[in-house]
């Protein structure tokens, strides 16, 4: 069986707190990813996804223009060691209703896992199983 360390995203997205919502949703269409994670360097103090920009816009439309990053971000960054297997992510992200998850060794975050990153581990399970079950 997987890790999730062998499933994250290594290259990180990071965008400042001071940023506008409208740079951190161009930053996730340029990128085409769903997060970014929010801080300098390798200090991460929250993490901005689709669904907070999402969020935003439907229940503060006339405000969205002034938001920054900081005041959408999610905090704090919830996380898995690389180690753990892939079924852990997925119950993490199921008790916790999100969708992404800092991947961290030795404390420090070095990946981001999605659920599309699940869903794709998981329907290459599924179908290796269907490949060794008898019919």
């Amino acid at each position: 069986m997987g890790t999730v360390g062998q499933l994250m995203t290594r290259e990180l997205k990071v965008i400042e707190e001071t940023a506008s919502i409208q740079e951190a949703a161009k930053l996730m269409s340029m990128h085409r990813t769903g997060s970014i994670l929010v801080g300098n360097g390798e200090d991460f103090s929250g993490i901005v996804t689709e669904t907070d920009v999402v969020r935003a816009v439907a229940e503060q439309p006339a405000e969205v223009g002034k938001l920054t990053v900081k005041e959408l971000m999610s905090r704090p960054i919830i996380t898995l060691d690389r180690k753990m297997a892939p079924h852990y992510a997925r119950d993490l992200m199921a008790d916790r209703k999100i969708r992404h998850l800092g991947i961290t060794e030795e404390g420090n975050i070095v990946g981001i896992l999605s659920v599309r990153d699940l869903l794709a581990y998981f329907k290459t399970v599924s179908k290796d199983l269907e490949e060794v079950e008898p019919h």
